[in-house]
C-alpha cells in the first residue's frame, strides 16, 4: 500500500522540476489526450518512448517509478485477460472447444498495457513527482481563475483538491499501520471467502475514518489558528511567472499528438 504515488513529491533538480506548475498541469492533460491518440503499433511504440524519455528528464530513479506501478498491476491483468480471450480477428492462435486466442487480441492486450502505464507515469511525472502541494494549489486556482466571474470559489476548490491529494499517502500509511495492529491481535484478511474478506475490512474501516475525521478536525483548527478565511485578499509569497523555455515542452507535446494523428491516417501496422 506504500506504494501508492499520488501525492508523492520527490525533490530533484531537473527539466521537469523547474517547469512552471501550471504548464505541468497542461502538459498532464495533454499528455492523456494523445495516449488516446494511439491507433497502431507505431503510435503505441512512440508512447512506450515518450514515457521513458519523460522518466529521464524528470531524474526519478526508476525503481520508485516502478514501485509507483505496483498498485495497477491487478488492473493490467485483469484487462489484458479481457482483451485476449474477448477480441476476435482474423489470424487464429489458438482454437481449441471455447478458447480462441487471435493475434489481434494479443496486440490489444499489449496496447492497453502501455497505455495504462504511460497514463500513470505522465500523469506522476508532470504533477505528483514533481510539484508540491502548494504549486499544485496555486496553478489550479490561476487555471481556473476565469471560474471566478461566475462567482465559482476557485481558491476553495483548489484548496481541496490539493489537501485530498496530499493526504492519500497518510491515509495510506495510516491504513497500513491499522492493519499491522488487527493481524497482531489475530485478525486474517486473506482467507475465505468474499464476503468474509468484506466483513474483515469493518475493523480497519471504521479506525480509518475516526482517524480521518480526526485529522481533517485538527486540520481545520490549524487553519483557523491561523487567521485563514479563504481565497479573497490573500497574497502570496512567490509569484510565477511563465518563462519561454517552459513553452518548449508544451510545443513538443503539441508536435508529439500531431504526429501521432498522421500515423493513424497513415494507419501503418496493426491498428485497433
Amino acid at each position: 500500500m506504500k506504494s501508492i504515488a499520488l501525492g508523492q513529491y520527490y525533490p530533484a533538480n531537473s527539466v521537469i522540476h523547474r517547469l512552471d506548475p501550471r504548464i505541468k498541469i497542461i502538459l498532464a492533460v495533454l499528455y492523456i489526450v494523445a495516449s488516446f491518440l494511439c491507433k497502431n503499433i507505431i503510435s503505441f511504440a512512440a508512447l512506450a518512448i515518450s514515457a521513458i524519455v519523460i522518466i529521464l528528464l524528470g531524474r526519478i530513479p526508476l525503481k520508485i517509478v516502478l514501485r509507483g506501478l505496483r498498485p495497477i498491476i491487478i488492473i493490467l491483468v485483469f484487462t489484458s485477460f479481457i482483451n485476449i480471450f474477448w477480441t476476435k480477428g482474423e489470424i487464429a492462435l489458438v482454437e481449441w472447444k471455447f478458447i480462441n486466442i487471435y493475434l489481434e487480441g494479443i496486440f490489444s492486450a499489449i496496447f492497453i498495457i502501455i497505455r495504462i502505464t504511460a497514463l500513470i507515469i505522465g500523469t506522476s511525472m508532470f504533477m505528483t513527482y514533481t510539484t508540491t502541494p502548494i504549486e499544485l494549489t496555486d496553478a489550479l486556482e490561476d487555471l481556473l481563475s476565469p471560474l471566478k466571474a461566475l462567482h465559482v470559489p476557485v481558491h476553495e476548490f483548489a484548496m481541496m483538491m490539493t489537501i485530498a491529494l496530499r493526504f492519500i499517502p497518510t491515509l495510506v500509511e495510516e491504513t497500513d499501520r491499522i492493519m499491522t495492529a488487527q493481524k497482531a491481535r489475530g485478525a486474517d484478511f486473506s482467507s475465505g471467502g468474499l464476503v468474509q474478506r468484506a466483513k474483515a475490512l469493518i475493523p480497519i474501516l471504521i479506525p480509518l475514518f475516526v482517524s480521518a475525521f480526526n485529522r481533517a478536525g485538527d486540520l481545520a483548527t490549524a487553519m483557523e489558528c491561523r487567521c485563514y478565511s479563504g481565497g479573497k485578499g490573500r497574497t502570496r509569497m512567490t509569484v510565477r511567472h511563465i518563462r519561454f523555455v517552459d513553452f518548449i515542452p508544451l510545443i513538443l507535446l503539441i508536435a508529439f499528438g500531431a504526429g501521432l494523428i498522421v500515423l493513424n491516417i497513415l494507419s501503418i501496422g496493426f491498428t485497433m
